[in-house]
């Protein structure tokens, strides 16, 4: 279930955390003594036996929707859980969980103090519901760009490198994307003055096919405009029973590679000995890997078999696994 399409099953999550606090650290390349001023994730030694990874995890918010959403947690809570109960230092909220909040300032300040205190560093932003910017209306797009200053404003003041958008409109793929990158460029240079990215994920329709999210990204000019590779977002087109028409998800990451500022590794269902059923992560990690990237990976766990707190954990034990093994 994607982010924009949640709406009404919010009833399925009373498999809330309550383990704040009480778990033993994972040791995910993330110290719990880490460093403050931000110059370093990860300041660990990790175990004789274990090679250190080459990338930091850190936990997108959507992981915890359910909960969230059952309101068995508060979004204030989120940085004290990434660090408490799952050891990680870095977080990417989601704009759905303090929608209202984008300017003020003073719960802003409570959200970079409960980051501060538990030594997590904030990252990104993910925002939906702003408008589409790639939208056939020159008015409704250049509304919808507007709409997405107040979270370029609100991630700076957290301290986030970016704000995480979607390439969303309707039409032609040529005209689509032709407003996509013009929504996209505009946003980005109001976002280049302070000095953040402006990042788009495969996220359904046009901007799951890898080559026209990269071809849009590189059309827009903009050194700050990127990307979030999303390993498991590639459904084109949904149909009653499910997934319509899918994307390669291993050549639509190596193609979004090239421009991405963060990853989300997204999970789903797990076999017995801990991989993941719908992606090859030794084969996705390589990819990622070779592309030279080297900073935050985020776990994204959308899976139903599992709690949220078990299915992030198999996240990141995968994500330690496999990244040992590229």
């Amino acid at each position: 279930m994607q982010r924009r399409t949640f709406l009404t099953k919010t009833t399925q999550a009373g498999l809330g955390l309550g383990l704040l606090g009480s778990v033993a650290y994972l040791g995910c390349g993330t110290s719990a003594t880490q460093e403050m001023d931000g110059t370093t994730a990860s300041s660990a030694v990790p175990p004789a036996a274990e090679s250190p990874l080459w990338f930091d995890i850190s936990l997108a918010q959507w992981s915890l929707h359910k909960t969230l959403f059952a309101g068995k947690m508060d979004n204030l809570d989120f940085a004290a859980t990434a660090r408490n109960t799952f050891g990680l230092g870095g977080i990417e909220y989601v704009n759905q969980f303090f929608k209202d909040k984008a300017k003020n300032q003073d719960y802003l300040k409570q959200m970079e103090q409960r980051a501060n205190d538990h030594g997590v560093k904030s990252l990104i932003i993910m925002v939906d519901g702003e408008g589409n910017l790639g939208d056939s209306d020159a008015k409704a797009r250049t509304l919808a760009v507007e709409n997405h200053y107040q979270w370029v404003d609100a991630a700076k003041f957290l301290g986030c490198h970016s704000i995480r958008v979607n390439a969303a409109g309707k039409g032609s793929r040529e005209e689509v994307a032709k407003n996509a990158t013009d929504g996209l460029a505009r946003l980005s240079e109001y976002a280049g003055k302070a000095g953040l990215n402006v990042i788009v994920e495969n996220h359904g329709g046009f901007s799951s096919d890898g080559k026209w999210l990269a071809d849009v990204i590189a059309a827009t000019g903009m050194s700050n405009c990127g990307t979030l590779p999303d390993f498991g977002n590639f459904c084109m087109e949904r149909g009653l029973t499910g997934c319509k028409e899918e994307y390669d998800r291993y050549q639509g990451v190596a193609e979004l590679m090239p421009y991405a500022k963060a990853v989300s590794a997204k999970t789903h269902d797990f076999a017995a000995d801990g991989t993941e059923t719908h992606t090859d992560y030794q084969r996705m990690l390589k990819i990622v890997k070779d592309a030279g990237y080297q900073s935050w990976i985020g776990v994204e766990y959308e899976g139903s078999e599992l709690s949220e707190e078990e299915g992030i954990r198999k996240s990141i034990a995968l994500l330690q696994s496999a990244g040992r093994m590229v």
